[in-house]
């Protein structure tokens, strides 16, 4: 069954992929910090990570719901590339077309955690 992105149900799969996946927990044993992974064209999956475990995870069209410490940003057609496996999270921040609010120093010492993360989400039957 495919799961509609962004959505309730895409982020409750999201959810259960991270929790299994062991190669995330190992890359992110060290990341605190939470994280919205925002849609310019509207909607917003956060994200509480901690200790390579995913301690809560939402969807929301209200992002004054939470204040974390990371938003990234991307249009929908940028967040099917990166869904796709076409284009790197990381690159997609260095080059700008993905937008980072929050310690890009941070992000770049958990690379292999973010890539890691980017591969749970790809395990998700994904339709946009």
């Amino acid at each position: 069954m495919a799961y509609k992105f962004p959505s309730a149900e895409w982020t409750a799969q999201f959810r259960a992929e991270i929790g299994k996946s062991d190669a995330y927990a190992n890359a992110a044993k060290n990341w605190e910090g939470d994280i919205y992974l925002a849609v310019e064209e509207g909607g917003a999956i956060y994200l509480d990570l901690w200790h390579g475990a995913c301690r809560e995870a939402l969807y929301t069209t209200d992002l004054s719901v939470k204040q974390p410490e990371f938003k990234i940003t991307a249009s929908m057609d940028k967040w099917r590339k990166v869904l796709d496996g076409k284009l790197d999270p990381v690159q997609g921040l260095m080059t700008r077309q993905i937008k980072l609010d929050g310690n890009l120093v941070k992000i770049m010492k958990n690379v292999k955690a973010a890539q890691e993360l980017v591969r749970c989400a790809t395990h998700v039957d994904t339709e946009f």
